[in-house]
């Protein structure tokens, strides 16, 4: 069976229990569980595939993901991360695990390998940092990684909270909470430790969520840095193995996944959410639409402008900012994993100077003369062992960097493809320089590389429909967590958001979010059922 039909080819016809705007992780996952609660879903994608940031692309002899690089807290089968992939895809999604070694950190020449497993991680970081004052803060560290990931569980059910619930849980759960999130990371990290060294090497995976210490609020460092100290996952399959799983749970209670089909308004009666109106002018009516769309768009684009004022929706989205947006290299090469001598573990390549904030500025400031202040390289054909069956004898990998938006801004109305001798060229020097720096960590690549294709933000904005090519939706600052308007919940009846932005970055927290918005809609908790199958299903030991 098909995973979803273009809206090119097909009208969705029939009465759907709920709308969900966006295939992404947010959507699929809301989409599932009311599935599985009986209802009839119908998930729209403006893209001419679907999955969000969990989708792939092809060229000839090769494929990609865009978003999915690596997942953690899934190694585990009874992980709450694990019961909850298992619960919408029916267990039907694999996972291969990345190995001893998740990360590799590396600062100039200086490497520092992140392996799976807290007290792996702990004797590593005692190893590389020997004096006393180190031990103690990284001891303190961890403890406080497991601090806010029990903390957090109070900010997560506040969200799925009906309002006066929600205010009363705010009451208890949000000050332990704001405790961390409402501050940075690099406050936090600077009172355990003056060392810079030890500074930069435990915000060496800031990449995963777009801010660097000085910027980022400790509640999402703390989040994703414990989300993968058990170490690295990959979907077997690659990442549309995702869709691929979820798509018929949807699919058995008569739901659809519709491609090629762009929203361009949230139909509201009063303010009563009733529909959605799409591009080509056609009305699509349902009791309930869910928004995966972020709030930048939902609120800014797909509610009606008189709407949006009478509600001041304007103004809540001035409190909040759109997040990092990147460069991509997608680069094909010639020869299996064994041929070139791939590893697993991804790189994360910094300057020798530790000191991340600064280097973001240098670069934002004089690009062509400062080094990128991070590359991060993946190998998911490495990651995947069903690679060499689909693609014999080839092997890809990616380079992500930090690119603005506004870099990119005077080309943003020109046709994809067609953008320019300018911008291509632009496009093939940055390429280049982030292949010499692939050279330097991977030699025996040089004239092995058979493709390679660079995106910008101008391509994250054309098939995400994010207006800045942000990749984690809005940014997560300690500002971003005092908004208590983030939440599943709106000012209109029947109106619904799910994704990133409700809770935190990546798809594990588009997940979680997807979650959150199935159960506040549902007025249940999930919970107990996901894991009364997980246990049905486990094997007897």
């Amino acid at each position: 069976m098909k995973t979803s039909q273009s809206y090119k080819r097909h009208t969705p016809e029939g009465k759907f229990d709920a709308i969900i705007i966006g295939s992404g992780m947010g959507g699929l996952t809301s989409g599932a569980i009311l599935a599985k609660e009986g209802k009839r879903v119908l998930i729209l994608e403006a893209h001419y595939t679907p999955g969000g940031f969990t989708h792939v692309f092809k060229r000839p002899g090769y494929e990609w993901d865009v978003g999915i690089h690596y997942i953690g807290e899934v190694e585990r089968p009874d992980s709450f991360t694990r019961v909850l992939f298992d619960y919408i895809t029916n267990g039907n999604l694999h996972w291969a695990d990345m190995g001893e070694v998740y990360d590799r950190i590396i600062f100039g020449k200086k490497e520092y390998p992140f392996e799976k497993g807290k007290e792996n991680f702990r004797r590593n970081l005692k190893t590389w940092f020997r004096a006393p004052e180190d031990h103690q803060a990284i001891d303190q560290y961890l403890q406080l990684l497991a601090e806010v990931g029990r903390v957090s569980r109070g900010f997560f059910t506040t969200k799925a909270l009906p309002q006066p619930l929600s205010w009363f849980s705010a009451l208890l759960s949000d000050p332990k909470f704001q405790r961390y999130s409402g501050k940075t990371t690099l406050e936090v990290l600077s009172s355990l430790t003056s060392n810079p060294e030890l500074i930069g090497v435990l915000a060496g995976q800031y990449g995963d969520y777009g801010l660097p210490p000085g910027q980022s609020s400790f509640a999402i460092h703390a989040m994703v840095a414990r989300h993968f100290l058990a170490g690295g996952c990959y979907p077997v399959g690659g990442s549309a193995s995702i869709v691929e799983t979820v798509a018929p749970v949807i699919q058995a209670a008569g739901g659809e996944i519709v491609t090629n089909a762009e929203v361009s308004e949230i139909i509201l009666e009063g303010k009563t959410a009733v529909g959605v109106r799409m591009a080509d002018g056609k009305e699509l009516r349902a009791p309930l639409v869910i928004s995966s769309a972020g709030v930048i768009n939902t609120y800014g684009t797909l509610i009606p402008a008189a709407a949006r004022e009478s509600l001041g929706l304007e103004k809540k989205l001035h409190t909040v900012q759109p997040s990092v947006s990147h460069l991509c290299l997608y680069i094909g090469a010639k020869g299996s994993t064994a041929e070139l001598n791939l590893g697993k573990a991804n790189y994360w390549l910094y300057p020798d100077n530790y000191d991340h904030d600064h280097n973001v500025k240098a670069y934002l400031e004089d690009p062509e003369n400062q080094p990128f202040p991070v590359v991060y390289i993946s190998f998911p054909s490495a990651k995947d062992p069903e690679w060499e069956n689909r693609y014999p004898g080839k092997s890809t990998l990616e380079i992500i960097t930090l690119a603005p938006y506004d870099w990119y801004e005077k080309w943003e109305n020109e046709p994809w493809k067609k953008r320019g001798e300018e911008y291509e060229a632009q496009k093939e020097r940055l390429a280049q320089k982030l292949l010499e720096k692939l050279y330097e960590f991977e030699p025996q690549l040089r004239g092995k590389i058979d493709f390679y294709e660079l995106s910008t933000p101008l391509s994250t904005r054309k098939f995400t429909l994010y207006q800045k090519g942000e990749i984690y939706g809005i940014d997560h600052t300690p500002e971003r967590y005092q908004q208590k308007w983030l939440k599943p919940s709106t000012p209109f009846k029947g109106l619904w958001l799910t994704g990133q932005d409700i809770v935190s970055a990546g798809i594990g927290g588009a997940m979680a979010a997807g979650l959150i918005t199935a159960s506040a809609i549902l007025k249940k908790n999930i919970v107990p059922k996901m894991f009364q199958q997980h246990r049905e299903k486990a094997p007897l030991v």
